[in-house]
C-alpha cells in the first residue's frame, strides 16, 4: 500500500538520503574523486553504530574493530590524498574526454559490459557473485566521472559566453550516461541480492567498485600525476585498511563473538 507516505519517519529518512546524495554530488565537484569515493565507505560503520543503538542490532567485536579500521583508514586517505584538482574547467574536461587513452579505456569497458550482460550473466550470473559485481562496478566507471563532469559543465551553462551552449550539450550527454548507468546498476544489484547474501555482496562490491572507479578517474582526470610515492603508498594503505574494515563489518556481522568469549577457559578433552 501507500500508508508509508503518511509516515513522518519515512519522509525524514527519504529527505536525509536526498540531502546526502546532494552533498555527495557537491563533494565530487569540490575535491578529487580519489578522495570522495573511498570515503563513501564511512556510511557503513556509522550505519552499523546507529543500528546497534537505535535498532538494537548486535555489533560484535569484529564489527567494532571494522568500524575502527574504517575510520582510521579514512584519516590516512585524507592525509595523503591530492590537495588540488587536476581538471577545473569545461575546456580541460573536454580535452580529457577526447584523450585517446581514455577513449581506449571506454571501448574496453563497453566490450566487457557487452560480454558480461549478454553472454556471461545469463549463464553464470546466478551462481557466480563476481559476474553481477563486475557489471555494476564497470558501470561505476561511467557513474562517478559523469557526476564530476556534470558539476564542471554546469558551472558554464548559465554564463553568457560562446562556451555555454557546448556546456549545456555536454551536461545533457553526461546526464544521459549517468541515468542509464544507474538504472542498469539497480537492475543487476537487485538480481545479485536475490541470489547472494547482501553482506558478502556489499563488501566485495565496495572493494571492486571503488577500485574500478579510481582507475577510471585516474585515466580521465589524471589525479595521480602530482602524487608522490609516499602519498601513493599512504593512500593504498588507507584504502586497504578501509576495505578490511568493511569486510569485517559486513561479512562477519552474524558471528556470535564477544570479548567475554576470550576469558572462557579452553576445555581440552583426551
Amino acid at each position: 500500500g501507500t500508508s508509508y507516505l503518511t509516515d513522518i519517519v519515512w519522509w525524514s529518512g527519504t529527505i536525509a538520503m536526498a540531502l546526502g546524495q546532494i552533498g555527495n554530488f557537491l563533494a565530487y565537484t569540490a575535491v578529487p574523486t580519489v578522495l570522495v569515493t573511498p570515503l563513501g565507505a564511512l556510511g557503513v560503520p556509522f550505519g552499523s553504530i546507529l543500528a546497534s543503538y537505535l535498532l538494537k542490532e548486535k555489533l560484535n567485536i569484529l564489527g567494532k574493530l571494522g568500524c575502527l579500521l574504517s575510520c582510521a583508514g579514512s584519516v590516512v586517505l585524507i592525509i595523503h590524498s591530492p590537495k588540488s584538482e587536476s581538471v577545473t574547467t569545461q575546456a580541460e574536461l573536454e580535452e580529457k574526454l577526447t584523450n585517446p587513452v581514455f577513449v581506449g579505456y571506454l571501448c574496453i569497458v563497453l566490450l566487457m559490459l557487452l560480454l558480461l550482460i549478454f553472454w556471461i550473466a545469463p549463464a553464470h550470473g546466478p551462481t557466480n557473485i563476481m559476474v553481477y559485481i563486475s557489471i555494476c562496478s564497470l558501470l561505476g566507471s561511467f557513474t562517478v566521472p559523469s557526476t564530476k563532469g556534470i558539476g564542471l559543465a554546469a558551472q558554464d551553462i548559465f554564463h553568457n559566453n560562446p562556451s555555454s551552449q557546448r556546456a549545456l550539450y555536454l551536461c545533457l550527454v553526461l546526464l544521459a550516461v549517468l541515468g542509464c548507468s544507474i538504472i542498469i546498476q539497480f537492475r543487476y544489484i537487485n538480481k545479485a541480492l536475490e541470489c547472494f547474501d547482501s553482506s558478502v555482496f556489499g563488501a566485495i562490491y565496495y572493494v571492486v567498485f571503488t577500485t574500478l572507479v579510481l582507475l577510471a578517474s585516474a585515466i580521465l582526470f589524471r589525479e595521480w600525476s602530482n602524487v608522490g610515492v609516499v602519498d601513493f603508498l599512504g593512500m593504498a594503505c588507507g584504502f586497504t585498511t578501509v576495505s578490511i574494515g568493511i569486510v569485517l563489518i559486513q561479512v562477519f556481522k552474524e558471528f556470535n563473538f564477544s570479548i567475554g568469549d576470550l576469558n572462557k577457559p579452553n576445555m581440552k578433552t583426551d
